[in-house]
């Protein structure tokens, strides 16, 4: 089956401007008739619930979280890309949309990702009106820094508090529109099933994570933010909460899941301390600004960084790439850093870290200009390291942070299920197989903000009617579904903790399938994943009941969708016989040790249809077309 991503013909600077005058429209007096559900609250779940609702809708919101702030937007921090060219450095919209699409290494949709670039600007403006306090120029404008993947400097940011700022600013909107009666909040609420009408996402089944009460919702259309499933590698920069239920669950209804081999790899995190560590922390890609990244020159030096001298220190990005250099794009970046390690050059007691070194910059612009730039970040560097970075060299490793892989979706952001949208980190448009730094943020609110609308809008006037009784056959049948997953977890009565399994799952995980793959080792993880799911089902342990509190209960049930998807992902890395991006296959190597890219056979998205738990899913392919960006071999030198 080759798939239809419904993207309109036409010039592509105006492609969604004249798209959108072809959608349907709801007059604003009938928008009150719909409702509609929003599952998630970060920037993508809340700016759209809040836009939803400003304009007239019922909106339901749903989040797992005690708030919608605690989000795992919150802890983005560098900053968010805009074309505006404030610094007058030759940025455009154009420049935005070769980058993603050049940083995604040709596999991304060409007019998803330049109507981003578009809506870029107005991100910034509409952020700002909200009063979120981006870093100010001299002068007062809104001051700029670069990020990696770009020559130019695009990036807005809030010290490194960024994502922190902007959820603030979207929860403010949500809650103007809760105390408008528009917009009802649901907090600790956790989506389990998705309930499709006549092959319509008509509703969702949750539980309450206090209460465990099961609940059955009805809407007229159904809007999935619910972030991505960097979790699966077990430790990773995500929130100890972060899963891929939501989105797994609707692959199991029919939602085709897109490119989930693709990955990110972050290359600055304070690295792996021991095995008592359940997640790793992320340390801004903006320090790559002014922190350079070395390793000692000599395989096993253990000397301490500072008895090392300048021509014994290996500044091996500068080195290899030196048009980017220390900017060199995250792919990039984290594989150079495992390559050092791997010969032996890493630093700290584990040997897996590289230095980021700010002495040049301190000693150039003063530590108070450095301070200014970075202080809670250096804090909490020190806070988690006992080191001072204004004093030693910082120590980051990669590790797994964003997933570019998501819910298959068209143009106008609607699944394979009719009536299930699907924004922000949750689908896989704009990113292809590498995201840029700072991109993230920007893609969360231009879905939120600036396209749902207009296509939920769209296919509520196309297909009027209703919002389905909950009583109705299809509600009641997901329901007991839910029930009988949840007794079947209960009733394993085991001796293995849910933890222990995941953990287990994410070595696995890491091993075959993280930063690079080889065939073999694929072929292996999806046996040993079918083994380690058996002994799950055989060997759990859930104590307690489902009509309470019960945590164990709650990572039981993402641990057991861990287990099932990550045969998918597995597939789907096998199947891509070549190296893009983040996913980087051993066989398909330059001899300089980049990624080869095989555009003849693999310029396609892979969208995979459920077909069974530990059945192979069916491939189905979307064709990408490069009318606009030249294929061409991606080069930071």
């Amino acid at each position: 089956m080759e798939l239809d991503g419904k993207v309109p013909s036409g010039p592509i600077e105006s492609l969604w401007d004249d798209h959108r005058f072809d959608m349907k429209l709801i007059n604003p007096a009938n928008k009150r008739k719909y409702r509609i559900i929003v599952v998630g609250s970060g920037l993508a779940g809340a700016s759209a619930a809040a836009t939803l609702g400003e304009l007239g809708y019922n909106v339901d919101c749903f989040c797992f979280q005690d708030s919608p702030r605690r989000a795992h937007s919150v802890a983005a921090q560098g900053g968010i890309n805009a074309a505006k060219n404030y610094q007058n450095d030759g940025d455009s919209v154009r420049r935005l949309f070769f980058d993603t699409v050049k940083g995604g290494d040709f596999r991304s949709r060409e007019a998803n990702v330049y109507r981003l670039a578009q809506i870029s600007n107005k991100i910034i403006d509409q952020c700002a009106a909200q009063g979120v306090p981006f870093a100010r120029e001299y002068g007062g404008l809104l001051d700029n820094r670069s990020f990696g993947g770009a020559q130019v400097s695009r990036t807005f940011y809030a010290r490194g508090q960024t994502g922190q700022q902007l959820l603030l600013g979207a929860y403010g909107a949500l809650n103007r529109q809760i105390a408008a009666g528009t917009v009802r909040m649901h907090s600790r609420v956790e989506l389990l099933d998705l309930v499709l009408v006549d092959g319509h996402a008509k509703g969702i089944i949750t539980r309450h994570l206090v209460s465990g009460r099961i609940a059955r919702w009805a809407a007229n259309a159904v809007v999935l933010a619910t972030g991505g499933y960097g979790n699966i590698f077990y430790l990773s920069t995500n929130a100890m909460g972060c899963n891929v239920t939501a989105t797994y669950r609707a692959y199991r209804k029919g939602a085709f899941f897109a490119n989930p081999c693709f990955t990110q790899i972050h290359p600055t995190c304070i690295p792996v301390a021991g095995e008592h560590q359940s997640k790793l922390t992320l340390m801004s890609e903006s320090l790559r600004n002014d922190g350079r990244i070395w390793v000692p020159k000599a395989v096993g030096d253990g000397r301490a960084a500072a008895d090392i001298p300048e021509e014994e220190r290996d500044y091996y990005l500068e080195r290899k790439y030196p048009a980017f250099g220390n900017l060199s794009p995250r792919d990039i970046s984290s594989r150079a850093a495992k390559e050092v390690c791997d010969e032996g050059r890493g630093v700290g007691k584990l040997g897996r870290g590289v230095y980021l070194d700010f002495a040049d910059a301190i000693g150039r612009l003063g530590e108070d200009v450095i301070r200014q730039r970075y202080g809670n970040l250096f804090d909490m560097y020190e806070k988690i390291t006992g080191e001072n970075p204004y004093r030693v060299p910082m120590r980051i490793y990669p590790a797994s942070h964003y997933t570019m892989g998501g819910l298959w979706v068209d143009y106008n952001l609607q699944s394979t299920i009719p009536g299930l949208h699907v924004i922000g980190e949750a689908n896989f448009s704009d990113h292809g197989a590498n995201r840029l730094g700072a991109s993230a943020l920007m893609q969360g609110l231009a879905d939120g903000y600036f396209v749902i609308a207009d296509t939920v809008a769209h296919y509520i006037a196309s297909n009027p009617g209703d919002v389905p009784d909950t009583d109705a056959a299809e509600f009641r049948e997901a329901e007991q579904d839910v029930r009988d997953r949840i007794q079947k977890l209960l009733d394993v009565d085991g001796s293995r903790s849910v933890d222990s399994f995941h953990r287990e799952l994410g070595a696995i995980m890491w091993e075959y399938c993280g930063m690079s793959r080889n065939a073999e080792g694929l072929q292996k993880a999806i046996g040993m994943i079918g083994e380690l799911r058996e002994r799950f089902w055989r060997e759990v342990s859930i104590t307690g009941e489902n009509e309470e509190f019960n945590v164990s209960l709650e990572k039981g049930g993402r641990v057991a969708d861990f287990l099932e998807f990550g045969e998918v992902l597995c597939y789907d890395a096998l199947n891509r016989d070549e190296s893009c991006g983040a996913h980087f296959r051993e066989e398909h190597q330059t001899p300089d040790g980049e990624a080869k890219r095989n555009d003849e056979a693999y310029a396609y998205v892979a969208a995979w249809e459920f077909k069974g738990v530990g059945q192979k899913p069916e491939l189905h392919k979307e064709p990408l077309k490069f009318e606009h960006v030249q294929l061409a071999t991606r080069s930071y030198k």
